[in-house]
């Protein structure tokens, strides 16, 4: 127990530790990782709390072969199909999750990328979105390049999602019509052009806990500050529909490594919410200190007054600015 301890202690005091040291948290108990990870959030990030909400604005139809994904044309989901939403859509429900004390916003898209003229389509509402609202822009549109993220910027869009979903090593296993450079590419693209980037993973893949490690160390490497963390949802239809969902002990153990690793970082719930206790309470004591509220994309999340009310007990205090 003396070397978690000074380990600890390092991290709070700026220590970056290495993936060995990582690997070797693996051998602690879930309790003990728990009460480290959550004293270095409460010492490191103190007791404040990001929530984001996103909206499915073009549904299935994808040209990628993720293996759990429900929007893939390969596979027979039943997934409701539509291209890009009209724009009065997205304006009144970002307005509507401002009101709600929501402080991010995100259009998700499903495809490998948008088209050039959709991308001037979906710039032309988030400028409209940054003029009526003060609610922070986020955009999730696929592997764009350095061109359509000074687009999506200059409209007001601050920050870019794009998830690894995996480590490197394994991710061949669960796509290949892209590749895990080209996740690379364009996470550093849209830093280039100075967005805000927001990258993470799907936990409950077959993956192991070195491959969760080495994905976050990829992000560590890549300055990556706002991690979303996804536990698999088996979708009938797809090839993991009969995949055996991941233990909540097993979600955990990872989480509280992950703070260990990204100290500062805002570690965020999202998809599969419902398998764990709450919809996430012991996360949220144990190291996590973000999520995505309300209905996600193809699975339905928990409400955004439940998240507040839970919050509170837990004695966060949530952001409504930066």
């Amino acid at each position: 127990m003396e070397w978690i301890k000074n380990l600890y202690k390092q991290v709070l005091e700026g220590y970056s530790i290495s993936k060995e040291e990582a690997y070797k948290l693996m051998d602690y108990d879930v309790e003990v990782l728990r009460n480290y990870a959550k004293s270095i959030r409460e010492q490191l990030c103190g007791n404040t709390f990001d929530l984001c909400s996103i909206i499915n604005g073009k549904s299935g139809a994808c040209s990628e072969n993720c293996k759990y994904c429900a929007q893939s044309a390969h596979y027979n989901t039943q997934v409701e199909t539509y291209p890009l939403l009209d724009g009065e859509i997205f304006v009144k429900d970002a307005k509507l999750h401002e009101a709600e004390g929501v402080l991010r916003y995100s259009i998700v898209t499903s495809g490998k990328r948008l088209s050039k003229k959709e991308v001037e389509d979906v710039a032309k509402i988030y400028k409209r979105m940054s003029e009526e609202g003060e609610i922070k822009l986020c955009a999730s549109h696929g592997l764009l390049d350095e061109e359509d993220f000074t687009k999506l910027k200059e409209a007001g869009v601050v920050r870019y999602h794009n998830n690894l979903e995996t480590s490197r090593n394994y991710f061949a296993s669960i796509c290949t019509t892209h590749t895990y450079e080209d996740k690379i590419k364009t996470i550093k693209a849209a830093q280039k052009v100075g967005l805000e980037v927001c990258s993470g993973g799907l936990f409950g893949l077959g993956e192991t806990m070195e491959d969760r490690i080495d994905m976050a160390f990829e992000l560590r490497e890549m300055g990556v500050t706002s991690i979303p963390v996804n536990v698999l949802v088996p979708i009938p239809g797809t090839p993991m529909e009969k995949v055996v969902p991941i233990t909540e002990e097993e979600v955990l153990k990872s989480i509280a490594i992950y703070r260990f690793i990204h100290p500062t970082a805002f570690i965020r719930l999202a998809g599969g919410r419902m398998y764990l206790t709450d919809n996430g309470r012991l996360a949220f004591e144990g190291g996590a200190n973000a999520t995505i509220t309300g209905n996600l994309l193809t699975t339905c999340g928990n409400t955004i007054q439940d998240d507040l009310k839970m919050l509170k007990t837990l004695g966060f205090e949530v952001r409504l600015s930066e």
